[in-house]
């Protein structure tokens, strides 16, 4: 059998399959056509040599905010794919019923990268910077329902930020009608906390199995560990129900000291996820491969890491068929030159913590096809420069 391409040499980490090991990567006509030691290298239209690198399923990014030019808060997909190993972007949220139909055109067509969408409940997605939630007019449930049945091979689920800036004087009413949306389409809810109101164990009360909540390290009002550093009862509720805890880093969602207590406390985040945005791409966020750096300074495993960039996200958004390098499967690979060094790395707080190890991207295949480097759009005009304290943490970004 002749071979498209062949990534020779590798550590290849697949945690779906439970692999890792030196192996050989195989891709033919788009799908991965053979993965095992010393496959022949006469079959192969092109070579690549991994050795001393780490071979992955391309990462799958469970939050992400890629609606360039259109919201507040969107980037471009493809160029930060390319450097980064992210073949499946999940966008959070960017686009509701008004908007949607233009993000399918500019944004899913546009980028070789896969790009799969969770709709927003308000009708006006994520245009500004918040508030979508505060006039319940933009709350269609009926308008956003008709959107995902003429969407459905792309949305895979459902999105509602609640925290009280989104919701105002709303309240609750936004999630209930989030989860009255999520039920008639049978899809899931991705639910963002951060400030109060509403509180945690209100907003715990709609969440069912398969929900997802994302921001689970969040520092701020709804954290999910209290000021004594135990675990609060309503986030092991969650987990016990089946909720998803996604970690959705961000610009200002990620505590190395809630992070820290959850791991200590036996419960780890189930997906590990970027929220990449605008601001936070500038740091200290930067990208999913940064976020999975601070997790292994925390002590997580390397396989633990890349479930919960691959094989998990995937089964959160019900697509059993990413996230993997099985026989038939897509050819979506991410190559990784892994770093030990001596590293400072920040949470959203710029609050620091020795790293260990980077992970540093070298190549990234879509159906075995090389993504090549891209620029990267300048900040948008609304976008500060970073302060000083960022600039000095961008030294470390790597």
């Amino acid at each position: 059998m002749g071979y498209d391409l062949l990534i020779r040499g590798g550590q290849v980490v697949d945690p779906a399959n439970g692999r890792q090991g030196l192996l050989d990567v195989a891709v033919a006509q788009g799908v991965i056509a053979a993965v095992g030691p010393a496959l022949r290298p006469e079959a192969a239209g092109e070579i690549v040599d991994a050795q001393g690198q780490i071979v992955t399923p391309g990462l799958v990014d469970l939050h992400t905010h890629c609606y360039w030019g259109a919201t507040y808060w969107g980037i471009e997909a493809d160029p930060v794919a390319a450097r980064t190993g992210v073949t499946t972007w999940l966008d959070a949220g960017s686009a509701g019923a008004y908007t949607f139909p233009s993000f399918r055109r500019y944004v899913v067509d546009a980028n070789r990268a896969r790009v799969l969408a969770l709709l927003n409940l308000a009708a006006i997605g994520l245009v500004g910077r918040t508030y979508e939630l505060s006039n319940l007019e933009h709350c269609d449930v009926g308008l956003a329902a008709a959107t995902v049945e003429a969407h459905r091979d792309i949305i895979v689920g459902i999105k509602a930020r609640i925290d009280r800036e989104t919701v105002q004087g709303a309240g609750l009413e936004p999630l209930r009608r989030a989860r009255q949306l999520a039920d008639r389409v049978a899809l899931p809810l991705m639910v963002h906390i951060g400030t109060a109101p509403p509180v945690l164990a209100e907003i715990a009360t709609l969440l069912r199995a398969g929900d997802i909540l994302t921001h689970c390290c969040t520092g701020q009002a709804n954290s999910l560990v209290g000021g004594d550093g135990a675990i609060h009862p309503v986030a092991r509720q969650l987990r016990e129900a089946g909720v998803i805890l996604d970690v959705g880093h961000g610009g200002g969602s990620f505590s190395f000291a809630v992070a820290a207590a959850m791991l200590e406390a036996g419960m780890l985040p189930d997906v590990i996820s970027s929220d990449i945005h605008q601001f936070s791409v500038l740091g200290p966020l930067y990208d999913l491969p940064t976020t999975l750096a601070k997790f292994l300074a925390l002590g997580m495993t390397l396989p633990e890491v890349i479930a919960r960039a691959t094989v998990r996200p995937a089964a959160a958004m019900r697509r059993p068929d990413l996230g993997h390098l099985s026989v038939g499967a897509a050819a979506d690979i991410a190559v990784f030159r892994v770093e030990e060094r001596n590293d400072t790395l920040y949470d959203t707080a710029l609050q620091l913590r020795p790293g260990r190890v980077r992970l540093v991207n070298t190549a990234t295949y879509i159906g075995g096809r090389r993504l090549p480097r891209l620029p990267e759009r300048d900040p948008a005009l609304w976008v500060p420069a970073p302060s000083r304290l960022q600039q000095e943490t961008q030294v470390h970004a790597g």
